[in-house]
C-alpha cells in the first residue's frame, strides 16, 4: 500500500501507510500517546481516532490536558448521561447536551421529577454503562433517515431540530450500544475511558431557552479520566462555594438583588465604594494613555439601532420604549453613541488616534434562568473605549491596548492571562474584505507582541473579530474579561470620516475595547479570587480601630482622624464588647488591618495591628505605619505588610 506523509505539531514529518487509522498513527508514535489521545485534528479539523487517513495531512492529537480535550471528554460523557437516563426512565426524551466551561449538562423531558437521590442512581448507572466498553460509532445519514430514527424513538425534540435542516443536509449521528444521538462530534472511541463521573446539580430549563416552550429538567455533571482528578475538582468546587461572591457580598453588605428589579443589582454603600474604586482606577489608567472621557444617553431612537446593525443582529437582547409616539431602545452597547460624537465634528488625520472612553451603563435582556449574581445581570457598566485611527495605526493601537490590558490584570493579582482570537460569526455585518483585514490586523498585533493565542471560530462580534482575554483565578478557573475588536463596518455605516493629508475624506477604523469587560462581573471575579479579603487599595474598609478600654478612646480617635486625614477608609469600634469579639467581627468583615489600641499604644504613640490572616505586628510608630500603608496602596500590593 502506498505511503502518505503526516506532519506533526513540532514540524516533523512521518511516512505512514495510506488508510491507516489515527489511533494506529498515535500508537506508532508512542504507547502513552495512544492511551492519552481522545481525538485528533486533521488539517485543523476535528476527527475521531478511528478515522482512516488517505492523503498527506497535518495531525495533532488532543488529550484531556487541553481545553479541546475537556470539551470532547465532557460532551462524550453527556451522551453517557443521556444513555443512562433513558435506560432508567424509558419515557424520558433527551434534547440537547453540550460541554460547558466546567463539565456538561443534558436537558430531559421526563414524567419523573428528578431528585438528588435520582442523580445518585443515574450516576451509578453511568458507571455500569461505561464499564461495558460500548464502542462509539459515527455515521452520516440523510435527513429522511435521521427523521425515521428519531420518529421511531418518539423524540419530538430531535425531530424538530432535523426538520429545520435543508432537505439535502447530510446529518451526523453517533451511536453507543442502544443509544443514538445527533452530533457533529468528535467523540471518544469507547465509554470505558470515562472513569470518574459526578452529577452535580439539577435545574429547570426551557426548550431552546424560550419561555414559551416546555420546561425541561437539566442535569449538570463533570467527569475525568481518573478519580484522583475528579476528587481534586470536587474539592475546588467546595472551595468555590465558600468564595461565592453572592454569599460574600451579603456578608460584607456590598450589594443585593430584589424581585422589583430581577437581574438589576442594587449597590450598598460599601459596594459603591468598591465600584467607585474600580471606576477611579480605570479613569487614572486612561488618563495616562491620553484617553478622553465621554458620556452618551441610555435611551436612543430605534433608527440608530437599525443603522448600527443591532436591530437585525441583537434585537432579542434589547429593551424598547415609546417616547412621543416614536420607538426608542435602551442601549445594549455604547458604540453607536460614540460614533455620533465623532461625527459631530470634522477631524484631521493629525488628531488621530482619537481615544474616547466611556463608563457606560448598558441594558441587555437575559432570560431569568441564566441570571447569576453579578456574573450575569441585565444592567451593567462597561469600561468601554473606542479608538478612531487610520488603517496604518491599527497594529500599533491594538498592541498598546494589549499591553494596557495585561498591566491592569497584573495590578489585580491576575498574572496568568489566556488570549483567544474570535472570528466572523454566522450573523455579521460588513464585507468579507473588511473582515479579512480586521482579522489580519489582530493577528499581526498578537504576533508582534509575541503572545500565543487560540482561535475561536465564529465567535466574533457581529461587527468585527475580537481578541478575548481570559484571566485565571486562584482556583484555576478561567474568566473571559477584556476584548479588543477591530471594526471596519460601523464607521462606514455611520459615514464618519477624517480629512487625510491628501486633503480628501477617509473612513477611520474603529477599535472597540473593554478591559474589565463589565465592572459588575469583574468585581464578582475579584471577590471570589480574594475570598472577599481585598488588597488594601481595593478594600471598602481598609482599617478598623479597636479599643481595649474606654481609657484609650481619646488616643484611638486621634489615630482614626490621622488615618482619615491621610485618605484611608477607616471604621472604629469603641463598644463594651470584649476585645476578642471585636476582633472576630472585624475579621468576619475581612478588614485588611485591625488596629488594637491599649494603654501602651497610647503612652508610646504607637499602634499594634493584626491582619485578616491572623498576623500580629507588635508596636509600630503611627507615622511609620501610615507611610507603609501609603506605599502598599500606591504599589497596588496584593499582600499585607506582615507578608513582606
Amino acid at each position: 500500500m502506498a505511503d502518505i506523509t503526516i506532519t506533526l505539531p513540532d514540524g516533523s514529518k512521518k511516512k505512514v501507510e495510506k488508510g491507516i487509522s489515527l489511533l494506529d498513527i498515535a500508537a506508532g508514535i508512542g504507547r502513552s500517546l495512544a492511551e492519552a489521545a481522545l481525538v485528533a485534528k486533521v488539517n485543523d479539523k476535528p476527527a475521531d481516532l478511528n478515522t482512516s487517513l488517505n492523503e498527506d495531512a497535518s495531525i495533532e492529537f488532543i488529550t484531556f490536558d487541553s481545553e479541546e480535550g475537556h470539551d470532547v471528554f465532557w460532551h462524550s460523557t453527556s451522551h453517557l448521561l443521556a444513555q443512562a437516563v433513558c435506560s432508567l426512565y424509558p419515557d424520558a426524551k433527551y434534547t440537547i447536551g453540550p460541554a460547558i466551561d466546567n463539565g456538561f449538562y443534558y436537558d430531559f423531558d421526563c414524567s419523573t421529577t428528578f431528585t438528588p437521590d435520582d442523580l445518585v442512581k443515574i450516576e451509578k448507572q453511568m458507571g455500569v454503562l461505561a464499564s461495558q466498553d460500548f464502542q462509539v460509532s459515527h455515521k452520516i445519514v440523510s435527513k429522511e433517515e435521521a427523521l425515521s430514527v428519531f420518529k421511531e424513538k418518539g423524540n419530538v425534540y430531535k425531530t424538530e431540530i432535523i426538520q429545520e435542516l435543508a432537505d439535502d443536509e447530510q446529518i451526523s449521528i453517533y451511536e453507543q450500544g442502544d443509544f443514538i444521538d445527533l452530533c457533529r462530534g468528535p467523540h471518544l472511541l469507547s465509554t470505558k475511558k470515562i472513569k470518574a463521573v459526578k452529577l452535580t446539580s439539577l435545574a429547570g430549563a426551557y426548550w431552546r431557552g424560550d419561555e414559551k416552550n416546555k420546561m425541561l429538567q437539566r442535569i449538570y455533571g463533570v467527569s475525568f479520566p481518573k478519580k484522583k482528578a475528579l476528587d481534586a475538582h470536587l474539592a475546588m468546587i467546595e472551595e468555590a462555594k465558600k468564595r461565592d461572591h453572592r454569599k460574600i457580598g451579603k456578608e460584607l453588605d456590598l450589594f443585593s438583588f430584589h424581585e422589583e428589579g430581577p437581574g438589576f443589582p442594587f449597590w450598598h454603600p460599601k459596594g459603591t465604594v468598591l465600584f467607585n474604586l474600580l471606576s477611579d482606577y480605570i479613569r487614572k489608567q486612561n488618563d495616562k494613555r491620553d484617553y478622553q472621557e465621554v458620556m452618551t444617553p441610555i435611551i436612543l431612537n430605534d433608527s440608530l439601532w437599525h443603522k448600527s446593525g443591532h436591530w437585525d443582529n441583537f434585537k432579542e437582547n434589547m429593551y424598547f420604549t415609546d417616547i412621543d409616539e416614536n420607538s426608542f431602545a435602551v442601549k445594549p452597547m455604547n458604540c453607536p453613541g460614540g460614533l455620533l460624537i465623532f461625527k459631530n465634528s470634522m477631524h484631521s488625520y493629525r488628531e488621530l488616534p482619537i481615544k474616547n472612553a466611556e463608563l457606560g451603563l448598558v441594558h441587555r435582556h437575559e432570560l431569568s434562568g441564566v441570571l447569576h449574581g453579578l456574573f450575569r445581570v441585565r444592567s451593567f457598566t462597561q469600561d468601554d473605549a473606542h479608538v478612531f485611527c487610520s488603517p496604518e495605526q491599527v497594529a500599533e493601537q491594538v498592541q498598546e491596548i494589549i499591553d494596557y490590558t495585561i498591566e491592569v490584570y497584573n495590578d489585580f493579582g491576575f498574572e496568568e492571562v489566556g488570549i483567544f482570537l474570535a472570528t466572523k460569526p454566522d450573523k455579521a455585518i460588513g464585507s468579507d474584505e473588511d473582515w479579512n483585514m480586521a482579522t489580519a490586523a489582530l493577528k499581526d498585533a498578537l504576533a508582534s507582541a509575541g503572545l500565543p493565542y487560540k482561535i475561536k471560530e465564529g465567535e466574533g462580534a457581529f461587527y468585527g473579530p475580537k481578541i478575548e482575554f481570559n484571566i485565571r483565578d486562584c482556583l484555576g478557573r478561567n474568566w473571559q474579561c477584556g476584548t479588543i475588536q477591530v471594526d471596519f463596518s460601523m464607521p462606514t455605516r455611520f459615514d464618519i470620516v477624517y480629512r487625510g493629508n491628501d486633503g480628501k475624506d477617509h473612513t477611520p477604523v474603529m477599535i472597540h475595547r473593554a478591559i474589565f469587560g463589565s465592572l459588575e462581573r469583574f468585581i464578582a471575579i475579584v471577590i471570589e479570587h480574594f475570598s472577599g479579603k481585598m488588597p488594601l487599595w481595593l478594600a471598602p474598609v481598609q482599617l478598623t480601630v479597636l479599643t481595649v478600654s474606654e481609657k484609650v478612646e481619646d488616643y484611638a480617635s486621634d489615630v482614626v482622624n490621622s488615618l482619615k486625614e491621610n485618605g484611608f477608609r477607616v471604621e472604629s469600634n469603641y463598644s463594651n464588647e470584649s476585645l476578642g469579639n471585636k476582633i472576630r467581627l472585624a475579621r468576619n468583615q475581612r478588614v485588611p488591618y485591625i488596629l488594637v489600641i491599649g494603654e501602651q499604644e497610647k503612652e508610646n504613640k504607637t499602634v499594634s495591628y493584626k491582619t485578616y490572616f491572623g498576623g500580629n505586628s507588635g508596636a509600630v510608630d503611627l507615622d511609620v505605619f501610615i507611610g507603609q500603608l501609603k506605599d502598599a496602596e500606591e504599589n497596588k500590593s496584593v499582600r499585607t505588610l506582615l507578608d513582606d
